[in-house]
């Protein structure tokens, strides 16, 4: 199936049709600035702009930055606080007129990881830690996904792991990859010891730069990075919308 796969970030939003059954994006994809302030009605807006340039008119998968519990989100992550108790969905699906399905922009990331990516053939505890302005994370226990984890905002040093350990604190407080990397090794120590997961992927920005921080990675759980790179939220939020019409039909 082609659809229209969308992820909404802190500074871009993005979006490509893909072939849900390969992963593939089937075309380029496009990025559009997230207006400041990224209100809803902005953002809205800014996603009806980005679907008018496909020629497409099915529904859409959306990956967002908050935890999105039936279609509302409760949390507003890196993005304008006027989202929390909004009714995401049906705010897209009225101004896109048509279905759009709304998941977690991490959890997203996750389900194209486990359909096309690293995760692949791997049962037990999955998880997936997205690096960028936050920290992301989408937990699978053989092959299902435990939706809306916000393991970013553990207590971690004192500190919420992603003012400690994001992408964003290591450019912000001007960390070398080494003194950041010992950082992040240290949440997922943490993470291990609370759930023991088999493998780590990790996704996002700062995961492009693995072998710049990897010698300071000590967990004894394996840890790989995601082959879908970018384009996971695109694929996975597709893959989701795919999910929804069959589970709706």
């Amino acid at each position: 199936m082609i659809i229209l796969g969308v992820d909404i970030g802190g500074s871009g939003i993005k979006g490509a049709l893909v072939d849900t059954e390969t992963g593939k994006l089937v075309t380029e994809r496009i990025r559009i600035v997230t207006p400041k302030p990224a209100t809803p009605e902005a953002v809205a807006a800014t996603l009806k702009e980005l679907v008018s340039k496909f020629d497409y008119s099915g529904p859409i998968g959306c990956g967002f930055p908050a935890t999105v519990h039936h279609g509302v989100a409760y949390t507003a992550a890196n993005i304008d606080s006027s989202w929390i108790n909004t009714p995401i969905e049906k705010l897209f699906t009225s101004t896109l007129n048509r279905p759009c399905f709304v998941l977690n922009d991490a959890d997203a990331a996750g389900i194209a990881e486990m359909r096309v990516g690293a995760g692949v053939g791997n049962n037990g505890v999955v998880m997936m830690i997205t690096i960028g302005t936050g920290l992301g994370s989408a937990i699978f226990v053989n092959g299902k996904l435990f939706p809306n984890t916000e393991l970013g905002h553990l207590i971690l040093n004192d500190n919420i792991a992603e003012h400690y350990c994001s992408d964003s604190a290591r450019q912000n407080q001007d960390l070398g990859w080494g003194k950041w990397g010992k950082r992040f090794n240290k949440y997922l120590l943490r993470l291990k010891f609370l759930f023991n997961p088999d493998l780590f992927i990790l996704g996002g920005g700062a995961s492009k730069n693995f072998e710049k921080f990897q010698e300071k990675i000590n967990v004894e759980t394996p840890v790989v990075t995601a082959k879908t790179l970018n384009e996971a939220g695109i694929i996975g939020a597709a893959m989701y919308a795919e999910q929804m019409i069959e589970h709706n039909s």
